[in-house]
């Protein structure tokens, strides 16, 4: 069946590609995006601890000190936290926005801005208990599996090869001032997020490599599959058959209905037939019909019917069936030789017309 997956040997065309995220079904990892969310949180610590600690700290302790002076009626209470909201926003407003887009150059990056309604969607597949199996059993799940053990082990193994040696001074911390330890503390957590994202940059890298294979695994098609789409995108060839026959058809009666306006048809008498069109003033003679074998005969037939003058010349008559199209002028390299046939022509006429 086209169906299986067994069938489905095939790259995916740029329009499958296409479609795929039209519908918002991209390869996507997960890990990519809590790399940058940890990446930006260190970036933001290290850049904005001290302008968020002085935000947040210089209402506050206004707070404490002015405790007993405060008004907490309701508007004034009403007032007093706008007031601290404000400040807290403020103090944290640039650094939450840097995490949002942190948040979303890690979609970025992965694929461009989609926007899909396709998953929000009712599926039976959502639901059907033999997808639920595939889904718990299936390879992303045994993925999903070993990255998680192996996530747990390695930051296991970052903590403690970042805490360990510390572990002395983190004992002494109970005996000194939380004040006095603010700065210790800060650039401990600051070298322990920095190890983390290091170690998750390796996972995002080897996720999103497996996700995009299995995505475009999923985008794999069969050949009747592509043959269907080459059907759909250019066009069933029987029909593209029969469109170009009536276009041959249409051009013959057009031709046909041009040679008793030719001022000459120069013919090979078995095979090529080719009516020219010259008056007086016009830059060169115009091809208005060429054909071979039945219709160079019928060509012919209609020029002996309206007294067109047939010429026999067999090498010329090859070369503008060859070199020249209908509606075009004939080429200059045989200007002289149309030129004696059509000269010879007017001669010919202009005897007939005096006797």
């Amino acid at each position: 069946m086209a169906d299986d997956s067994d069938d489905k040997t095939e790259d995916p065309t740029q329009k499958r590609l296409d479609d795929a995220l039209a519908k918002g079904d991209v390869a996507k990892s997960q890990e990519v995006n809590t790399w940058f969310i940890i990446a930006g949180g260190t970036l933001i610590l290290s850049t904005f601890s001290g302008s968020i600690g002085g935000g947040i700290l210089t209402p506050l302790r206004n707070l404490i000190a002015n405790a007993g002076q405060l008004r907490t009626d309701g508007a004034a209470l009403l007032a007093l936290g706008n007031t601290l909201g404000y400040a807290v926003l403020g103090a944290i407003g640039v650094p939450l926005l840097m995490l949002a887009l942190a948040a979303i150059a890690g979609n970025m990056i992965q694929h461009r801005l989609v926007w899909s309604s396709e998953s929000l969607k009712p599926k039976f597949s959502k639901v059907s208990p033999g997808a639920g199996l595939k889904r718990i059993f299936g390879k992303q799940a045994v993925a999903n599996f070993a990255k998680g053990i192996f996530k747990l082990i390695a930051l296991g193994a970052v903590m403690m090869a970042v805490l360990w040696p510390e572990r002395h001074r983190l004992e002494s911390f109970l005996m000194f001032d939380p004040s006095a330890i603010l700065g210790v503390t800060t650039n401990l957590t600051l070298q322990l997020m920095g190890a983390v994202a290091a170690m998750l940059a390796a996972v995002a890298i080897a996720d999103y490599f497996f996700q995009y294979r299995q995505w475009f695994e999923r985008q794999k098609m069969s050949l009747q599959e592509i043959k269907d789409e080459f059907k759909q995108s250019e066009g069933d060839p029987h029909i593209k058959g029969r469109i170009r026959q009536l276009r041959v058809q249409r051009m013959k009666k057009r031709m046909m209905a041009a040679v008793p306006n030719a001022s000459v048809v120069i013919t090979n008498p078995t095979h090529y037939s080719v009516a020219l069109s010259y008056d007086r003033g016009m830059a060169a003679p115009v091809c208005v019909a060429k054909g071979v074998d039945n219709i160079a005969f019928k060509i012919r037939e209609i020029a002996k019917k309206h007294d067109i003058p047939i010429v026999e010349n067999v090498p010329l008559a090859r070369a503008l069936y060859a070199t020249v199209d209908i509606d075009e002028e004939i080429p200059v390299e045989h200007y002289h030789a149309v030129a004696e046939i059509i000269g010879y022509v007017m001669r010919l006429k202009s005897g007939l017309s005096g006797r």
